[in-house]
């Protein structure tokens, strides 16, 4: 798998994600918002693709949010067929990896713990996996559904060695 940023030929890969999950988060394929909010993160090179080396197929995406001290997940799916072989773990590393500077927090807003999409999704479970850990309660989703924030620490900056004293 590879992790590279979003091109604009992505943006009907995206849709085709954001397709699969509509059920739980409500309309989005339909919605111009959406696809403009694609299209920004992609323009601003705030957009991730995991694609599949043999194929070129798109196995996930992810568009982040850089406002430090505090950066958010602003969406993450991963196609259907390819949950649970890591390609939202890699898409959250390298969102990482990418685009935080400095300590913080990485924010996101998940289901909340009685939607249905909780525990289908696995949503929760896979943030917490990350070091996530759940927050207060955010406003319902377009559905209806409840939300939740869930947040971690941002790592810091690379460890520097003590200076020695000049003599």
């Amino acid at each position: 798998m590879i992790v590279r940023l979003g091109r604009d030929a992505d943006v009907s890969g995206f849709l085709g994600l954001a397709a699969q999950v509509e059920h739980w988060f409500g309309p989005m394929v339909d919605e111009p918002g959406f696809r403009r909010a694609v299209e920004d993160h992609v323009r601003r090179s705030l957009a991730l693709v995991a694609v599949d080396p043999t194929s070129g197929e798109l196995l996930g995406g992810l568009l982040f949010g850089v406002a430090a001290p505090v950066h958010h997940v602003h969406w993450l799916v991963v196609d259907e067929r390819a949950r649970g072989l890591g390609a939202g773990r890699e898409l959250m590393t390298q969102a990482v990896r990418r685009f935080v500077r400095g300590p913080g927090t990485i924010e996101v807003v998940t289901f909340g713990a009685d939607h249905p999409g909780a525990v289908a999704s696995g949503a929760r479970v896979f943030y917490e996996r990350l070091g996530f850990r759940p927050a207060e309660a955010a406003e319902p989703g377009p559905e209806g559904g409840s939300r939740q924030v869930y947040r971690r620490r941002a790592p810091g900056p690379p460890d520097t060695p003590p200076r020695r004293a000049a003599h």
